[in-house]
């Protein structure tokens, strides 16, 4: 009766356990893309920068493909620039080393009369556990949308 009563707590503890993973994965990568939004919009393109792993890409709205590198090697953004989102949905990969958000983004910046306009649009970022254990986006791609209503 005590072996099966052990099962039974071990089973029960391994099925909690997994639940418990599957919830914080998705809190995990939650978490992830509010201290990236923090950064960003306290320190602009360095800090999207420094986000994105090493073989990171970004998928540009209308086509192209951008790498970290030729991502940092843009300018800065210009005073008055910003950029904000909030995700929506992510998930993790029963593996734990992989994940996603999508959400809305809201870009603002000055147009050619000083005057700042928004930009809004939908995003997904895909995050990736890298050898050292921190995560980076390994893709991020956001594309346009009319203005909320």
């Amino acid at each position: 009766m005590r072996r099966l009563s052990s099962a039974v707590m071990l089973l029960l503890f391994a099925t909690s356990a997994l639940g418990t993973d599957q919830k914080s994965g998705s809190d995990l990568l939650f978490r992830l893309e509010a201290e990236f939004a923090q950064a960003v919009a306290e320190h602009g393109h360095a800090a999207f920068v420094s986000y994105f792993a090493e073989d990171g890409v970004e998928l540009d709205d209308g086509g192209g493909i951008t790498t970290r590198d030729q991502i940092a090697k843009q300018p800065a953004w210009p005073e008055g620039t910003s950029l904000s989102w909030t995700p929506v949905r992510g998930d993790m990969a029963a593996s734990g080393d992989l994940g996603y958000t999508y959400g809305n983004y809201i870009f603002k910046s000055k147009n050619k009369d000083g005057k700042i306009v928004s930009s809004y649009g939908k995003y997904i970022s895909v995050w990736k556990k890298q050898n050292d254990g921190s995560w980076k986006v390994a893709v991020d791609m956001g594309n346009s949308s009319p203005e909320p209503k």
